[in-house]
């Protein structure tokens, strides 16, 4: 196996926590020490050990770490409180990649680490006057982000916080970044993991770009690598999500729109065949034209909040149907949706959520049942494999409903983008 990333650690705990990032969504990771010269894996995470090293040999560690390898993609992951010889790694991994940029995100808001105005803050306190300030080898002497970098060798620009929210915007500020003739250093706020979803999404939007995309090393901590998503999916991906739980419409919210097709609740109770062909076609254009900032995925529901919900059990009810009938409807709609799309379009792999749906769903498929790998996306979403009928052997994550956090539908999709166990 080649390598398809390639993140480059200073010391081992950070490997590790990186490292598991792409691991919890599926990837072959694999952690080794810098003189292993011999290992492939998916996801290989080499530690330099060079954290406080002198910046010389820091530098020259990583690039060897880097051009002894061939990777499609290169993360260079930095300490989320700015310790360590962070420009003259950068410097040294931005060179020997040859990316047109290096964006650089380091905060971990779910660990109190967050960017705002450039100003990088540990649980809201400026990162040098915490005990990073005060590191007896290496101490962190500015908090400001932009002018930590002020010693690169490359230009050094910044994204504010009101440009990462939402992923074109950020696509946008790299290709301006990037129109220069030299490679530029990019800084970014952060104080959010929806921030941090922007960034990486706006990267790989950036990258896939039909006119000139951008060659991007991808600089943060464990933070943002929860957001990468790396390899090429064998076939788009399918989700079909049938919960009608806050927790799913919060994960769906955090979908791009393009992304989530949404099937016409009252129109299905009212004539199934016109509200499942008109999904039909919704789903197969978005699948055709690659919108997706996960791989080439859609997925399927019938209600986005609570008034979904509510309009169509109106609906059922004018309609002279009980609740109960109006979930079977659902949950049959839904899987006539899967059953037409898989047909035309062939779905690498497969995301269900909500037990019902995900019944109806292998139901419609013809599927004998699911074959576990032992594996999972997450605590409570386990990966599996279809058994028989029109999606045999395709990877599958089913989630309960209520499972999860915001990201865990977005966390599912990066996990079954080329999934092999």
């Amino acid at each position: 196996m080649t390598v398809t990333t390639l993140v480059v650690a200073d010391d081992r705990s950070g490997a590790c926590d990186t490292g598991h990032q792409f691991a919890a969504r599926g990837r072959e990771t694999v952690v080794v020490g810098r003189r292993d010269r011999s290992a492939t894996a998916d996801v290989l995470v080499v530690d330099t050990d060079s954290r406080y090293a002198d910046a010389s040999t820091a530098a020259e560690r990583v690039r060897d770490a880097v051009t002894t390898r061939d990777p499609d993609l290169v993360y260079k992951k930095v300490d989320s409180t700015l310790r360590g010889n962070l420009v003259a790694e950068v410097d040294a991994a931005l060179t020997a990649s040859g990316a047109d940029l290096a964006l650089v995100a380091p905060a971990f808001p779910a660990e109190g680490r967050t960017t705002v105005g450039g100003y990088h803050l540990v649980d809201g306190t400026p990162v040098a006057e915490t005990a990073a300030g005060s590191d007896s080898d290496a101490p962190v002497e500015t908090s400001h982000l932009p002018t930590r970098f002020s010693g690169s060798n490359y230009q050094v620009d910044h994204i504010p916080i009101d440009a990462v929210g939402d992923a074109s915007t950020v696509a946008g500020r790299l290709a301006d970044a990037a129109s220069g003739d030299d490679p530029t250093v990019l800084t970014c706020d952060a104080a959010t993991d929806d921030h941090l979803a922007a960034i990486a999404a706006g990267a790989a939007d950036a990258t896939d770009a039909a006119d000139s995309p951008l060659d991007v090393l991808y600089v943060g901590s464990a933070g943002l690598a929860r957001h990468v998503t790396v390899g090429s999916e064998s076939g788009p991906i399918l989700g079909v999500v049938g919960s009608a739980s806050p927790r799913t419409f919060d994960q769906l919210d955090a979908l791009p729109d393009e992304q989530v097709v949404a099937l016409d609740g009252p129109a299905l109770i009212d004539d199934e065949a016109t509200a499942v062909s008109a999904a039909v076609d919704q789903a197969l254009d978005r699948l055709g034209k690659g919108t997706s900032t996960v791989g080439t995925a859609v997925v399927v529901t019938a209600a986005k909040s609570p008034t979904d919900v509510d309009a169509t059990l109106q609906a059922a009810e004018e309609a002279g149907l009980s609740g109960a009938s109006a979930r079977e409807h659902v949950a049959s709609g839904l899987a006539a949706v899967a059953a037409r799309v898989t047909e035309a379009s062939s779905p690498g792999a497969y995301l269900l959520s909500g037990g019902a749906v995900a019944a109806a769903t292998l139901d419609a498929l013809d599927a004998d049942g699911i074959r576990l790998t032992g594996q999972a996306v997450e605590d409570g979403v386990p990966i599996g494999r279809v058994v028989g009928g029109a999606a045999a052997t395709s990877p599958v994550a089913t989630k309960a409903g209520a499972f999860g956090d915001r990201r865990t539908i977005r966390n599912c999709l990066g996990a079954l983008a080329g999934y092999d166990e």
